[in-house]
């Protein structure tokens, strides 16, 4: 057996259904809302991507934390599965995956209000697809959020966004920028720059779960965490 074929993962049956793009972290058994989580990736890459990554890892003290300030149980949590680690341009691969996942939610649980949670390119992905009615409400954690972003399909949404200020991955002026631009569009919008917070959300790491914890059961317990 060559090096290739010992380092190279084996091939997927093509007889196989495609993975869910919904994984769900806590069920409810008749839900009246869900919180989706959103990990972080790459610009490019087509690389799969898989659930030991570190920016899927890095999530999981989020998906705890908002378990804990959330602990009703007719509120399902769940994370979105990406095909592959990289955004990949205007093929937005990490898009179609989130909505994939949105859509088999709606199977799942039915037509329920939505809160995304999404870091870095995952943030991108969230804000995208606020387009989708369900989704009401996002909460953006150093958000990868470049010139041009679209902002009218945020109209009458409900907008966090936390950066933090020593940030060398994305940049917390555009996230400034994007969030102008979202409320000028009709957004309800807002954004705290975390002092000295890094992308990773490592420094201080306490802070940034308890604010996403509370932000989260803020968009949750408002008259109706989705847009009219």
């Amino acid at each position: 057996m060559t090096e290739d074929e010992q380092t190279r993962p084996p091939a997927a049956d093509p007889g196989a259904a495609p993975a869910a793009a919904l994984v769900t972290r806590r069920a409810a058994a008749t839900a009246r809302a869900a919180v989706l989580f959103l990990y972080g990736g790459r610009a490019d890459s087509r690389a799969p991507s898989r659930p030991w990554h570190l920016a899927a890892v890095r999530m999981r003290p989020f998906v705890r934390a908002v378990a804990r300030e959330v602990p009703d149980d007719d509120v399902l949590l769940g994370e979105v599965r990406y095909r592959l680690r990289g955004w990949n341009g205007a093929e937005a691969d990490t898009l179609k995956d989130v909505r994939t996942a949105l859509a088999e939610l709606t199977r799942l649980a039915g037509d329920v209000p939505v809160v995304l949670v999404g870091h870095s390119m995952g943030g991108r992905a969230a804000l995208r697809a606020a387009a989708t009615p369900q989704v009401g409400a996002v909460l953006a954690l150093a958000p990868w959020c470049p010139r041009g972003e679209p902002v009218d399909h945020l109209r009458g949404k409900r907008i966090v966004v936390l950066h933090g200020d020593r940030d060398r991955v994305t940049d917390p002026g555009e996230s400034l920028a994007f969030v102008d631009r979202a409320r000028e569009a009709g957004a309800r919008a807002e954004a705290l720059i975390m002092p000295d917070g890094d992308h990773a959300m490592l420094r201080h790491s306490g802070t940034w779960h308890r604010l996403t914890a509370s932000t989260v059961a803020g968009m949750l317990s408002s008259p109706s965490p989705r847009s009219a």
